[in-house]
């Protein structure tokens, strides 16, 4: 059987279940909110799908043709680039070579996406994803001049490419549920400062920015949604008057899934049980504080029904697999675009499936379960 043929047979396979129920949708954007996703190319990041050599090869050495074929498959899938140290701002420089060559090469507009995230004192109620700065040691100060500032430059220049950017994961959710926590409590003003900074820095018409708005099981309960909207709404306004944002990201570097086919028990008193109605429960809050309701959602790891027991595991999350395929598609209005932020295969931490490494190290194990588990639109 010819590889094409096989990836169309394994695009219709799969489990059969029943279509999920439509989330109610929030009235269409006025005219002219120009969704950016939409006409490009989401870019293919290069580097990540080296990574995924070590998974090709695993199956290889197993001799299983069907799931060799299936990652090379996910290597031609576009993933946002991560840049979480000062050492990781040459790959915005990569990702921008890169993307210009696919441009040339195809004739299609790209779409590059990136995350930020480097706020001094960072993961602050977690610690399994712990960055390099500190706001005691001048971490906010470095945060700005060496971090951003390069930052901006760089995507500054390259206005012949559309950049998505992801502001800052984790962060402000941090400040609306865990301010208990000494180190979140002490890191607020740090965290509101420099990602008001940061929107501040990347007001370029080429440039759509994101901020994190966590995912359902966090930010989704009722009493939640007002408050983060508040939250966000105050960053915004500290990043100065005329300033904007495009939206939104949700269920960053976790495992929710876009549409539910089966609503997990755990989500039995939330309205925002899966990432779509997660989005249109936000969204009227969002509004209510003037603030723009569009959203981009990760699907680039989702969970397998049963997977979970409660809402709150989040490391190395067992049985998974790849996501549905990027796509503007989304059947909801406030919705953009499905994306990839987290490159599936670099670990959450030394927790979760057995045998994990550190955070953001490759867990080839895990990256090879991902590829069994797959959604069959990946290979359409």
């Amino acid at each position: 059987m010819r590889p094409s043929t096989l990836l169309a047979a394994i695009a219709t396979g799969g489990l059969v279940s029943a279509a999920p129920p439509k989330p109610k949708n929030p009235p269409p954007a006025p005219g002219g909110d120009v969704n950016p996703f939409q006409g490009k190319a989401q870019f293919v990041n290069p580097q990540w799908a080296a990574k995924l050599d070590q998974t090709l090869k695993s199956f290889q050495q197993k001799g299983d043709v069907l799931n060799t074929l299936k990652t090379s498959k996910v290597q031609q899938t576009s993933s946002f680039v991560w840049v979480s140290k000062r050492a990781d701002l040459s790959n915005i420089d990569d990702a921008i070579a890169a993307a210009r060559k696919a441009q040339k090469c195809t004739g299609k507009k790209q779409i590059v996406g990136l995350v930020l995230y480097n706020l001094p004192d960072r993961d602050c109620s977690a610690g399994e994803s712990a960055g390099e700065l500190r706001s005691g040691e001048n971490g906010l100060e470095l945060y700005k001049k060496e971090f951003i500032k390069p930052y901006a430059e760089k995507v500054a220049a390259a206005k012949d490419l559309t950049f998505a950017i992801v502001l800052e994961p984790d962060s402000l959710a941090n400040l609306v549920t865990n301010m208990g926590i000494e180190l979140c409590a002490n890191a607020a003003p740090v965290y509101q400062e420099g990602i008001a900074h940061a929107i501040a820095s990347l007001q370029y018409p080429h440039v759509n920015l994101y901020i994190d708005a966590a995912h359902g099981g966090w930010l989704g309960w009722d009493d939640n949604l007002p408050l983060a909207a508040k939250e966000f709404a105050k960053v915004v306004k500290m990043a100065g008057k005329g300033k904007k944002i495009r939206g939104f990201v949700t269920n960053v570097s976790n495992y929710n899934p876009f549409n539910a086919a089966v609503r997990e028990n755990y989500t039995e008193w939330s309205n925002s049980w899966d990432e779509s109605h997660f989005a249109s429960s936000l969204a009227p809050h969002l509004e209510a504080e003037g603030l723009p309701a569009h959203f981009i959602v990760d699907q680039g790891r989702v969970h397998l029904p049963g997977a979970r027991k409660e809402w709150g595991e989040w490391c190395n999350v067992e049985p998974a697999g790849f996501g549905p395929a990027p796509t503007t598609n989304t059947n909801n209005t406030v919705v953009d675009a499905l994306v990839w932020v987290k490159p599936g295969g670099e670990s959450d931490g030394e927790c979760g499936m057995a045998g994990a490494t550190r955070a953001g190290e490759w867990f080839d194990e895990y990256a090879q379960m991902l590829v069994k588990n797959a959604d069959p639109s990946v290979f359409n």
